[in-house]
């Protein structure tokens, strides 16, 4: 989709990614995760270029972000969501691959992690992320927090 765009995070655009957001309560995340996800984006600086956002025609319809991982040489991907009415539309590659690419550019990097639910676990297994770990309704009442790795070649892909 060529005319969606590709841009950081902006204070701006909080409102925008909170509706993306509570679109996707409850079957992608928990009500009760909001508060934490409004708390990170208000920490972001602005301009993050570790939170990206993709818009189109000037409304944000996904984001999601990049930070350190809890080991050397490892990124996390952290909240990233696609607007209820754009799934199935390819965003959410094209959103995974935008931030692989942020994460490949960290010198160092082995390795990208992430925490998701049941409900997207398959699409990052075809990505070539690996289940590493699940807490049954780890999120929240009915969602499950599937961990996963992606081990990144020597030559950085």
């Amino acid at each position: 989709m060529s005319d969606v765009l590709t841009r950081p995070y902006a204070a701006t655009d909080l409102t925008a990614c909170l509706a993306v957001f509570g679109g996707n309560v409850p079957d992608f995340f928990a009500p009760a995760e909001r508060e934490e996800f409004r708390a990170h984006l208000l920490a972001l600086p602005d301009a993050a270029p570790v939170y990206l956002v993709l818009s189109h025609a000037g409304a944000v319809v996904a984001c999601g972000g990049v930070t350190a991982g809890d080991k050397q040489g490892d990124a996390r991907l952290v909240w990233g969501m696609v607007a209820r009415d754009w799934h199935r539309r390819g965003l959410g590659r094209r959103l995974l691959r935008e931030r692989l690419a942020l994460a490949r550019g960290l010198l160092g990097l082995r390795t990208v992690s992430l925490s998701t639910s049941q409900h997207t676990r398959g699409f990052y297994e075809a990505e070539g992320f690996v289940l590493t770990g699940v807490v049954p309704d780890g999120f929240g009442a009915g969602l499950d927090q599937c961990d996963m790795v992606l081990t990144l070649s020597p030559g950085g892909g």
